[in-house]
């Protein structure tokens, strides 16, 4: 499949149409947890049923992601992109006017459903319309949008429920999401698409799959009669990944021929997990073992993430020059040191500023692996299973995330926040490890041995 050659305005302008969904789709994780204690009492609930309203959107964006990123790949990325930030829009819509919490989760399922269908095309398209020695700062500025989003998300969430209720949550929603629509439509190109068709019980497989180990992991700590999900979705995956010797396969083995792109899927999910649970027994000791309240807590945060926005762009330059693997062997090795120093902390109930310190280096760490761990994995993949390939690599940080959180809490509850910290530095210095297979090169494509 041939792709056009798109001048640096046209990939730039793709790329800040796409980002703006992609912002949306993000800030929404962080956002909605403000809102949750608000929504709770304005619906008479406790707090674990009102949780749903972030674990319905949560479950609708991971699980159909190995469908939606193929999509894209046989109706056009720009076309799935802009369906995908419309029905995010509508559904955000819906949970705003809802009348009850029942109603709202279900909306919130629709406005899920958006996000799994325009997060897997923004990769894609980026791959695409960036030549490969521009896309090391392409995908740097796409990191730096996750940052802002993790940054924005609670500051912006607080502001709007103080002033809107829990309702303006939602509504902040709208008119971006229009705006996204109108530029998704003007700056993102309609590229070429792939004949082959969808395989209808492949998708039925791979919802069951992802949908049962997602909702084991999510739920079954509080809900341990849900484990029984988990063999049930690791069977339906086994069939699922059986039935990819199709044509019409939506994640076609010969991804798994290149070398980078399955370093990259696991060392992808070993950042999930981090992204997602590397704060939780940090903030726990702190308020516990400290006495911060959760607002001061997370301010002290702050400074990875700043560090993390501000050096995005650096991590993205330095992708296209510096092999992946001095990038991730760099970048894992900083981050398992410090949660390493995280347990001396724990142990020796060390100083505020050391703990600041140790942040600014974890925002440090990440920022040599968001951009690369994108090029690294994706750079070698045609055209036309670009969609598949994104999905399935969304998937697996999204995985990394719910499963991270889930094994997390469980090492939390049986050794405390240092058995927890001590897991992920193991599991960090393991990728650290396993970043050592990547290969450098745009080339033709790097088969594993």
């Amino acid at each position: 499949m041939n792709v056009p050659t798109y001048s640096p305005t046209q990939a730039w302008k793709a790329l800040a149409a796409l980002s703006l969904g992609f912002f949306l789709a993000l800030l929404d994780q962080t956002a909605i947890a403000v809102a949750l204690p608000t929504i709770a009492r304005a619906h008479g609930v406790d707090y674990a049923a009102a949780t749903w309203v972030a674990t319905g959107y949560l479950l609708a964006v991971v699980v159909p992601l190995l469908a939606t990123g193929r999509m894209g790949d046989r109706f056009g990325h720009r076309r799935v992109y802009v369906a995908g930030v419309a029905v995010f829009t509508l559904g955000a819509a819906g949970a705003a006017l809802s009348a009850s919490l029942a109603m709202m989760i279900a909306w919130r399922f629709v406005q899920g459903l958006g996000a799994s269908l325009l997060i897997p095309q923004t990769v894609a398209v980026v791959n695409q319309v960036f030549p490969p020695e521009r896309r090391g700062r392409a995908y740097g500025a796409w990191g730096v949008v996750g940052s802002a989003a993790a940054i924005t998300g609670p500051l912006l969430g607080g502001v709007v429920v103080s002033a809107l209720g829990w309702r303006g949550v939602f509504l902040v929603h709208i008119p971006v999401g229009i705006v996204a629509v109108i530029l998704g439509l003007r700056w993102v190109p309609n590229l070429p698409v792939s004949a082959v068709p969808i395989d209808p019980l492949g998708v039925v497989l791979s919802l069951l799959g992802l949908g049962s180990i997602v909702l084991a992991a999510q739920e079954g700590p509080r809900h341990p009669w849900l484990w029984i999900l988990a063999p049930v979705g690791l069977a339906a995956l086994v069939f699922f990944a059986l039935r990819q010797r199709r044509s019409d396969a939506l994640v076609p083995l010969r991804l798994f021929a290149v070398r980078n792109y399955n370093v990259g899927m696991v060392t992808i999910s070993a950042m999930g997990m981090f992204s997602a649970a590397g704060l939780i027994p940090l903030m726990a000791w702190l308020q516990d073992a400290r006495g911060l309240d959760s607002a001061s807590a997370g301010a002290l945060a702050t400074p990875m993430a700043i560090t993390a926005l501000l050096l995005g762009p650096t991590g993205g330059f330095l992708a296209e020059r510096v092999s992946p693997a001095i990038m991730h062997g760099v970048g894992f090795t900083l981050l398992s040191v410090c949660f390493w120093a995280e347990a001396w902390i724990f142990q020796a109930r060390a100083s505020l500023w050391i703990v600041a310190t140790v942040l600014v280096v974890i925002g440090v760490g990440q920022s040599c692996i968001w951009a690369s761990n994108a090029a690294a994995a994706l750079g070698e993949i045609p055209g036309e299973d670009m969609g598949a390939a994104s999905g399935a690599y969304n998937a697996a940080r999204q995985v990394g995330a719910v499963v991270g959180v889930a094994s997390v809490g469980a090492v939390m509850t049986a050794f405390g926040t240092v058995g927890a910290v001590l897991l992920l530095a193991v599991v960090l210095a393991g990728a650290a490890l396993l970043s050592l297979r990547f290969q450098r090169g745009h080339g033709p494509a790097q088969h594993a041995d």
